[in-house]
């Protein structure tokens, strides 16, 4: 027997190195990064949760960017400067917040069970904003971090373990390369970034990969050019070397002018939103507070997005292709506001009914219809020929009328959260039920003739389980 083994392990050796020999192996260059093939995982998750969270969430006002308009002349930010002379004494400085950052109430199982109900996929928090604040004790921002200052712990690694405890979620990082205030950074930036002074950067985020294992990181780095901070090598040594290198996905920020061309998914923008399909993969960051990533206590109601709202910009963003990056501010105290909790349990309890016209789908050859502008479609990954319709707007009669979808003599249409079988259909302008087999021809050349289909609704008192939008299942399209 121990003979039989010796035999075959020179081969199984040989075999071995064979298969790591022909591994994709990835070049520092855009050109074999933009090559690899984005994990699965992230297009089928279609939502993630963004978690916008520093020392700017003490005094929470105006926006995350509170200590940079603070310390601007511009005009348009009197408004901050006021507020610090109004409120507190000369000499009171931006560090001086960090001691009131306790997290007294903060519980990072809580929060991930808030966006589990929610229905995401994934959570990426601010490991560190530009004010280059870390949330985790790294050595490289001495006396600058949570565990130094503040609340005295380490929250990305609270925050990373409730993750994965879940066995449901993602972890997602999001990193700042640049600080504003930074003597060194802006020292670099003085000589053109032909020095590298400001290093901390990008060694940071060898350490946020090392130490919590990452899913996806969401890299913020525009002041700078990629070269500078070495993102290239970063990301090859990522996809190549790190633990996390066969399931990590990165987004579009390493430099100037990489934004919406290079990296993994496309970000382009805060809050991009284009407008049709998009050619690769894209995220839409967007906040549930209009007017702020961050926490702000001043905020008025009407400044958050209602619930029809937010699936709204959900169905409309995975109909083009894209993932929903949702954004809360949680409070100094580490709470989420209410508000903020609200309009996700509404998400997660309609997803509860409809969440198989989100996940793991893909686009169709139409995003929209051109009858219903309040119509958006997505199209079923396992089982081709099945299609969704989300629409926003229940028609008055109970009857709604598409223009795209060509169905065929097995089609099935059924509303989902209704549990009375199929509804009734037909795709011509006064023709019977195309259920009906012996006309069910007829049906079908007068649909080519004339582009519709009318799909009879129960009455929506039979659906008052759901609210805001609904989801019809179009099976056997063509």
């Amino acid at each position: 027997m121990r003979q039989t083994i010796w035999i075959l392990w020179p081969a199984l050796l040989l075999s071995l190195s064979f298969s790591i020999s022909n591994a994709t192996k990835y070049e520092p260059n855009w050109k074999s990064l933009d090559s690899r093939p984005l994990p699965e995982w992230y297009d089928d998750a279609k939502i993630g949760i963004f978690i916008h969270f520093g020392v700017y969430s003490v005094p929470s006002f105006k926006s995350e960017w509170f200590w940079q308009y603070w310390k601007s002349e511009n005009p348009v930010h009197q408004d901050v400067r006021d507020f610090m002379k109004q409120n507190y004494p000369p000499g009171f400085t931006y560090q001086d917040f960090a001691k009131d950052l306790r997290l007294e109430f903060f519980n990072a199982t809580e929060w991930i069970e808030i966006f589990q109900g929610a229905g995401a996929k994934y959570a990426v928090l601010t490991s560190k904003h530009h004010e280059g604040f870390t949330l985790w004790p790294s050595p490289y921002s001495y006396s600058w971090n949570s565990v130094d200052v503040g609340p005295g712990r380490d929250i990305v690694g609270e925050f990373s373990s409730a993750v994965k405890k879940s066995n449901s979620m993602h972890l997602g990082l999001y990193h700042s390369f640049f600080e504003w205030f930074n003597p060194l950074f802006h020292l670099d930036s003085k000589n053109n970034f032909t020095t590298r002074y400001f290093f901390k950067g990008t060694e940071e985020l060898y350490e946020l990969v090392s130490q919590y294992k990452p899913d996806l990181i969401w890299s913020d780095g525009d002041p700078a050019p990629p070269e500078y901070w070495k993102s290239q090598e970063f990301l090859a040594w990522l996809y190549n070397e790190s633990p996390v290198k066969d399931t990590v996905v990165v987004n579009d920020r390493w430099g100037f002018d990489t934004s919406c061309k290079h990296g993994g998914f496309l970000n382009c923008a805060d809050r991009f939103t284009p407008g049709a399909k998009f050619a690769r993969k894209w995220e839409n960051a967007m906040t549930l507070d209009t007017h702020s990533w961050g926490y702000r206590r001043n905020a008025k109601l009407q400044d958050y997005y209602s619930s029809k709202d937010l699936l709204r910009q959900l169905a409309d963003t995975v109909s083009k292709g894209g993932n929903l990056l949702v954004d809360v501010g949680p409070t100094k105290e580490g709470t989420i506001p209410l508000i903020m909790q609200d309009r996700l349990q509404a998400m997660g309890k309609w997803l509860n009914v409809n969440g198989e016209a989100i996940y793991k789908t893909t686009t169709w050859r139409h995003f929209n219809d051109s009858t219903q502008h309040e119509a958006y479609y997505t199209a079923s990954k396992a089982n081709p020929g099945t299609l969704y319709c989300i629409f926003l707007q229940w028609p008055t009669d109970d009857l709604i009328v598409l223009s795209r979808p060509e169905p065929t003599l097995a089609t099935k249409i059924y509303l989902l959260g209704f549990p009375d079988g199929p509804l009734e259909w037909n795709n011509k302008r006064e023709s019977e039920n195309s259920n009906d087999s012996e006309d069910s021809e007829n049906s079908n050349n007068s649909h080519e003739e004339n582009g519709y289909l009318k799909i009879h609704l129960p009455s929506m008192g039979k659906m008052q389980h759901v609210q805001y939008a609904w989801a019809l299942k179009l099976t056997k399209i063509k």
